[in-house]
């Protein structure tokens, strides 16, 4: 898989980072350091612990970082849970996070699987 296809398969946009960052050696650098920001699981827990100015935050950063690498797929779902949030509609955005779980999911899973492929 090369790293076009791998954005295709999470729903991502690699013509736009590509144009935005110009080496494929610069997004790959990008997406793999997405695997380690914790913004998601920061998210999770505010949610869990009613603490939505936090939760707010934290998906609010989530969705610049997806903007950023044109994870499309995750910044609309990340942009949706945000106005809900930035609109106190706090039951709207729980019912929410499936969806962005599972594009937050499927992206992890995809560039995992793409890094994996490179270092054989």
């Amino acid at each position: 898989m090369n790293l076009k296809d791998c954005y295709i398969k999470f729903g991502g946009d690699f013509d736009e980072v590509l144009g935005r960052l110009r080496r494929e050696q610069i997004v790959q650098k990008f997406m793999y350091k997405f695997l380690d920001d914790k913004s998601f699981h920061l998210f999770e827990a505010s949610v869990e612990n009613k603490d939505y100015e936090e939760a707010l935050r934290a998906v609010h950063t989530l969705k610049g970082i997806c903007q950023n690498l044109s994870f499309t797929r995750l910044f609309e779902s990340s942009s949706l849970v945000t106005n809900a949030l930035k609109e106190n509609d706090y039951n709207k955005a729980v019912d929410m996070m499936p969806q962005l779980s599972n594009d937050y999911c499927q992206i992890i899973n995809k560039v995992k699987e793409y890094k994996r492929s490179r270092e054989e």
